[in-house]
């Protein structure tokens, strides 16, 4: 059981890891994702440079981590305040994923700078659990209950459009990111067309003689061929 203190201090400490990372963010640019960043960081941030080390234990990879989780709390912050329920599934899909990247704007060349840790193996790993939890949050708020095979599947897709979107956003220079929400809408557009697929060409293989009876038909003329010789 949970005690209420332990509750406060696991919150104070989300708190002091979020205010690292928002004052580091302005660094990492320059200087990149580094610890020497992340004590600088803590210290700008009232902690102490030495707070760094007792916050991301990991270094780096903790900080990348806790930035990819606190911009999921925040985005979900912002879609309670809008009625999701008014809106269409794709709507809610692109409203989740323009709110988390609208609030990193000043911030593209560190997410950049981030992205281009992931290939390591030290943070390979982070990275994938943190893209699931991102789309797999987008997907709920959006209201999905889905349990059986389409629960992957979603998941699948969507992690597919919120990547490619990522990195036309970290590109885009369109006044208010308006060519990036317009890749979005085509790129949700064509998930959303999926079912629709996956239902016309399972409606259609119903139609289709099944395999393994024809295969048993062949094996049993075979059979019987020889028999007859």
């Amino acid at each position: 059981m949970t005690k209420p203190t332990d509750t406060k201090i696991a919150d104070a400490k989300i708190r002091d890891r979020d205010a690292v990372i928002q004052a580091a963010l302005p660094h990492v640019p320059f200087d990149g994702w580094t610890r020497k960043v992340l004590a600088t960081a803590a210290e700008n941030a009232g902690l102490g440079a030495d707070a760094a080390g007792r916050l991301f234990p990991g270094g780096v990879k903790d900080a990348v981590a806790h930035f990819m989780d606190m911009a999921d709390r925040l985005m979900l912050e912002d879609l309670d305040r809008l009625d999701l329920a008014a809106m269409k599934v794709r709507t809610r899909i692109a409203t989740a994923v323009k709110l988390r990247l609208e609030r990193w704007t000043g911030h593209r060349e560190a997410i950049r700078r981030a992205l281009a840790l992931t290939p390591l193996p030290a943070f390979a790993g982070g990275a994938l659990r943190g893209g699931y939890k991102t789309v797999d949050a987008i997907w709920r708020a959006a209201g999905d209950k889905a349990t059986d095979f389409n629960f992957y599947t979603k998941r699948g897709l969507l992690a597919v459009v919120y990547g490619s979107t990522v990195m036309f956003w970290l590109n885009d220079r369109s006044e208010g990111s308006a060519a990036t929400w317009a890749f979005l809408d085509r790129r949700i557009e064509e998930v959303m067309q999926f079912p629709k697929f996956k239902a016309r060409v399972t409606e259609r293989l119903k139609f289709l003689p099944d395999p393994m009876r024809i295969l048993e038909r062949v094996a049993g003329l075979r059979g019987a061929a020889k028999r007859s010789s």
